[in-house]
């Protein structure tokens, strides 16, 4: 039996917050993409060009399905996200599967590709929830500790 997680408020975290862990998240994804490009870079430097860029754009795609699922189907985050208190469930508030962390990640990539449309998503919808939340059945709320002191 799963339940609820007890660390969230169950309120939608605010879209600037959000946008603030993205832009964090977009530095850590820098470099954790240098440092995973370097070995297939060295591996396939005597290949055809167009051969080893794709390889390359293939393995980097890979990697940051592998980080992205892993950080949201285990802990519900990723170090931004903690960083900023946000915390990705699923509609009902219980912890994100495997199978819901790909499918965000699939519709998230897609979003990105049609210039950025999943996220620009959030500006129309009424809960505020970027399109690969819908899609996927999570939504980002704020942690509890992020509620101010009394």
């Amino acid at each position: 039996m799963t339940v609820p997680l007890g660390n969230t408020t169950g309120a939608s975290a605010s879209l600037k917050r959000r946008i603030l862990s993205l832009i964090y998240e977009s530095l850590l994804l820098a470099a954790l993409l240098l440092a995973g490009a370097l070995p297939v870079v060295v591996l396939t430097r005597t290949w055809d060009h167009a051969v080893a860029r794709t390889v390359l754009q293939l393995w980097l795609l890979t990697l940051c399905g592998v980080y992205y699922v892993w950080q949201w189907a285990g802990a519900g985050q990723t170090l931004p996200m903690k960083t900023w208190r946000l915390q990705l469930v699923t509609r009902d508030g219980l912890p994100v599967t495997a199978t819901h962390a790909i499918i965000r990640y699939i519709a998230a990539l897609a979003g990105t590709l049609l210039l950025g449309l999943g996220f620009l998503w959030a500006l129309i919808d009424r809960d505020r929830c970027f399109l690969h939340d819908r899609l996927a059945g999570t939504r980002i709320v704020a942690t509890e500790d992020s509620a101010p002191a009394a």
